[in-house]
């Protein structure tokens, strides 16, 4: 099963930002904490569960497994859904500026 495109959720879209550096679960939540600058603080329950799916459609993949801990990356096919989603955020807030307006 590949990603079959489509707005991402906010877990999915993080997950993949934190990744365009490998890590391991914990570390993971910490990089996801700083690449939004603090504003989320993602659960192992809901990391793991996404990590599952991001596996399942083929966006990242697993480089490292002692046994104890595995290290993700981010494969080619996740940074071209980031890249997509991150365009059509940008044009949402573009769209949006309508509301500025008035």
């Amino acid at each position: 099963m590949s990603y079959s495109g489509g707005p991402m959720t906010e877990a999915m879209y993080y997950i993949l930002l934190a990744l365009m550096n490998p890590n391991h679960g914990y570390q993971l939540m910490a990089a996801i904490e700083q690449v939004s600058n603090g504003r989320i603080k993602m659960g192992p329950g809901t990391l793991y569960g996404v990590l599952t799916r991001l596996q399942k459609d083929n966006l990242i993949e697993i480089l490292s497994d002692d046994g104890r801990r595995k290290t993700y990356a981010i494969k080619e096919e996740g940074r071209a859904a980031l890249k997509a989603d991150y365009e059509r955020l940008k044009d949402m807030i573009r769209d949006g500026r309508l509301l500025e307006e008035g």
